[in-house]
């Protein structure tokens, strides 16, 4: 076993966006920090990639800003060109582009027309929407003040932080009293079934209602960055390299010895640091952390937060087909904008991706193909799709004349696992593909089917083992009623906290629900903590 002769500030294990903003932060107070990432491309799921002249986003669409995004690129001082990332929703043939708040009255009216019976929950519904609309414009309606720095921006704290401070606190008990899974939610407001499932398919299972219900002003601030989401990264990666940070990728990290402050690498490489920030799978971090030696205390505690942790699982997961089609960029550009959520039958899953896949799953052992293939069907049928045409918002990231789709949507990790496990995945995710593209054809896109030259996917299995997401979880845990990780906005700050002694957690399993804004906050607070103690360390 050899050791690093370097002893770190920091090191960071996980290159995901939570990392390489602690990473970059740390180094930017002139500290020695080393960013470890098991795979070559740094990102996790803020990652772009090309094939065959096309680029596509491996992970998340687009980004929302949320008081975060922009701040932080201003505080690092990093240009990244954007544009703006207008969605569609579309119904059947129905279909309308969300452009700012009176689109709310076009999404109105198209489920108006889908569903007259339930004109009035309809109404309600938009009540509903347009209240957590004023609540978001509160909850991101300035900077984020962990990326300024307020000793010398009184005008900030002044004109800003302080009048909104007061509707913020307000704001947050209307946001916790929202808490409940959106699909109970919704019952007590939506009879119709249908209508009901055409507006609930589109979260994870059992979303906190009032971040389910916030998905219209999501749409209205999306943006993406020109190259692609993963410019992003890219950025931060570059930015990190340019204050004095150290990247160390291909490295995967099968020990932490929180005694000796120690992390050791698959090749027996142990690297020693003051202060360990951990940004990948926190189910790992559980797994693999030894503490013997410390206080009976720390061991105590430890024992029990890594029970909470390994008793929970991931959350939804989502399964990813790449599309490179011989068709022009506007004969999509017609149908829809380049990010677009479709559902091609007003029916509804209902319990096709709950309660039926559940008992398939229970029933595993004695479920034949086509069994299997005919509950595909109707749940391909029913779904409702995230469609990304990445060249619909840089032209540049296509080949001429030609288009790349990517159609995305949620998909149970257990499934692709059984299948996996039985021997026919490679025919399982051949089946899936050919069943959406048939439903996409026969619908939105006709004609699909007979342009596409090439197609490959990305199943929860892919992201698990890539990522190193447990049960190839995007958002980090499922949804329950008790968490184990911090879910409260005004608690943020806690988010970051283990029981380990100089070790510290962020991205998006350190806070839930969690995307792109948390996991950089996360990544922020964990820095700010690090820095204080090697403040505090130095000074005694």
């Amino acid at each position: 076993m050899s050791r690093s002769e370097k002893t770190y500030d920091a090191i960071v294990v996980g290159g995901g966006i939570a990392g390489l903003t602690a990473a970059a932060y740390v180094a930017r107070a002139g500290k020695k920090v080393l960013l470890i990432e098991k795979n070559r491309e740094f990102g996790g799921l803020v990652n772009s990639f090309s094939r065959d002249g096309f680029h596509f986003d491996a992970g998340v669409r687009a980004l929302e800003d949320a008081g975060i995004i922009f701040p932080l690129l201003k505080d690092l001082n990093i240009q990244l060109e954007v544009v703006k990332s207008p969605v569609s929703i579309g119904v059947e043939n129905e279909i309308i582009a969300i452009e700012d708040l009176t689109s709310l009255v076009t999404y109105r009216a198209l489920l108006t027309k889908l569903f007259p019976e339930s004109e009035g929950e309809i109404n309600e519904l938009i009540r509903i929407i347009r209240r957590i609309m004023k609540h978001m414009d509160v909850l991101y309606g300035i900077e984020n003040p962990i990326f300024k720095n307020l000793k010398r921006d009184t005008r900030f704290i002044f004109k800003k932080l302080l009048p909104w401070l007061p509707k913020f606190v307000f704001t947050v008990g209307k946001i916790n009293r929202m808490n409940m899974p959106v699909e109970d939610y919704l019952k007590t407001i939506v009879k119709n079934d249908s209508l009901r499932d055409l507006i609930a398919q589109h979260f994870f299972k059992n979303t906190p209602t009032f971040f389910a219900l916030s998905y219209f002003s999501l749409y209205l601030d999306y943006f993406y960055p020109k190259g692609g989401v993963g410019k992003l990264a890219d950025a931060l990666k570059n930015k990190l390299v340019e204050l004095g940070g150290e990247l160390l990728p291909e490295t995967k990290i099968v020990e932490v010895n929180a005694l000796e402050s120690l992390v050791r690498d698959q090749n027996d490489i142990q690297y020693a640091y003051d202060n360990l920030i951990w940004a990948a799978d926190l189910k790992t971090l559980y797994k693999l952390a030894e503490c013997d030696g410390l206080t009976p205390k720390v061991r105590s505690r430890f024992a029990k937060v890594k029970n909470r942790m390994l008793q929970h699982r991931g959350g939804d997961s989502v399964f990813s087909m790449f599309l490179e089609v011989d068709e022009p960029l506007e004969s999509f550009r017609r149908i829809a904008n380049g990010h677009f959520f479709y559902t091609a039958s007003r029916t509804g899953l209902a319990e096709t991706h709950r309660g039926e896949l559940a008992q398939l799953l229970a029933d595993f052992q004695k479920v034949d193909k086509s069994r299997l293939l005919s509950w595909l069907d109707k749940f391909t049928r029913l779904n409702t799709y995230e469609i990304s045409i990445p060249g619909l918002k840089d032209a540049e990231l296509v080949p001429a004349g030609k288009t790349g789709i990517i159609v995305s949507f949620l998909a149970e990790f257990d499934l692709f696992l059984a299948i996996q496990k039985a021997g026919w995945i490679d025919e399982f995710i051949q089946e899936l593909e050919n069943r959406v593209v048939s439903v996409l054809s026969a619908s939105v896109y006709p004609g699909l089917k007979d342009k596409i030259i090439a197609r490959f996917s990305f199943s929860p299995l892919h992201i698990q083992n890539r990522v190193g997401s447990s049960e190839g979880a995007i958002t980090g845990w499922a949804f329950r009623e008790s968490m184990p990780v911090v879910n409260k906005i005004q608690l943020a700050g806690r988010s970051v906290l283990t029981p380990l002694p100089s070790v510290f957690q962020a991205g998006q399993w350190a806070y839930s629900p969690a995307g792109v804004p948390m996991s950089i906050l996360t990544g922020k607070i964990a820095a700010d903590r690090v820095l204080k103690r090697v403040k505090k360390s130095r000074k005694t």
